[in-house]
């Protein structure tokens, strides 16, 4: 009930501000502006992040009243969310005047905001081997680090890349949450709990605005802020004391995002081009360019996320 609570918290904040937000982001001509590569005929507000991240900080700054015994963690979790939000603000602002932020002072802030989450201890500290051995392998400390850091910067940048059609990104993130909040609780994890129920609710709060046809999108700073806040939490609360087998579950828990991207950054490398310059290749592009409509594709892809989610928590309860 806790974890509900937050979340109907989380959601209510943003359903009731993105409104606001929006028109703000006209009166400011804070808006994305259509080109060749994207859906939108019309320019749409972008500043759709202010009310995912309000949604998200209210309700978590809430849950530490209820977790007496407060993780360390979410201390470098909200640094790094604060780093990520204010550079998608910068991205978007770039992007509502027709042109492009660059991509090295993005990269270098994620990876800053991710060392952040190290930092305060929200790394992978090594895993036990499944089958009656008993025996933990414990990860030296440059290598938990790495890990983290390629683990979240990875899923944020993915994350980024899935928000292309409307209420895609917003949707996937809310199933992704949820799941986290599962497997938080099931591995006995409260605060993560807590925190993947305030990102579900504020993702929902959003989707509530932005399925089809969206009248605000999410921008760089919902975007890159919600797959920064899975991947931090899914180490703070999945990977934690993890099992061989265990080391999926998060995977599989934002397996949309992660295979579609890792697809994607292949493909692009295969054909000598810049892995993060953005085209029409990814799956929900191909599912368009198949002749589904815009509710289809993302129903489509609800579907695949939907299963696997299931697997997570079905490899969750296997390996307890």
């Amino acid at each position: 009930m806790i974890e509900l609570i937050i979340g109907v918290f989380a959601f209510i904040i943003t359903w009731l501000l993105v409104p606001g937000v929006r028109k703000l982001a006209l009166r400011w001509a804070f808006v994305d502006l259509p080109n060749s590569r994207k859906i939108h005929q019309d320019p749409l507000p972008l500043l759709g992040g202010v009310g995912i991240f309000a949604g998200f900080l209210v309700a978590s700054l809430v849950s530490l009243t209820i977790v007496r015994d407060v993780n360390h963690a979410y201390t470098g979790l909200l640094l790094g969310a604060v780093i990520l939000f204010g550079i998608g603000l910068v991205d978007d602002f770039f992007k509502s005047r027709g042109r492009d932020f660059p991509a090295g002072p993005r990269f270098l802030l994620q990876i800053a905001a991710a060392s952040l989450v190290a930092l305060f201890g929200g790394t992978v500290h090594g895993f036990s081997v499944p089958f009656g051995y008993a025996h933990y392998v414990t990860f030296p400390n440059y290598l938990a680090v790495t890990v983290t850091l390629v683990w979240i910067v990875g899923v944020i940048n993915v994350f980024n890349f899935l928000d292309g059609v409307d209420g895609l990104a917003a949707g996937i993130a809310a199933i992704s949450g949820g799941t986290l909040v599962f497997i938080a609780l099931v591995k006995g994890e409260l605060g993560p709990a807590l925190w993947a129920a305030a990102v579900t609710g504020a993702a929902l709060g959003f989707l509530r605005h932005n399925f089809y046809p969206a009248r605000i999108i999410m921008g760089d700073a919902g975007s890159t802020l919600l797959g920064f806040l899975l991947a931090s939490i899914s180490v703070i609360g999945a990977f934690k004391s993890a099992t061989a087998i265990s080391i999926f579950v998060p995977v599989l828990a934002l397996g949309v995002p992660i295979f579609d991207g890792l697809r994607v950054v292949i493909k692009r490398v295969w054909e000598g081009k810049p892995p993060y310059k953005p085209d029409k290749s990814h799956g929900h592009h191909q599912l368009l360019g198949a002749g589904l409509n815009q509710v289809q594709t993302v129903a489509f892809m609800y579907l695949v996320s939907l299963a696997f989610s299931l697997a997570s928590m079905i490899v969750v309860l296997w390996q307890r």
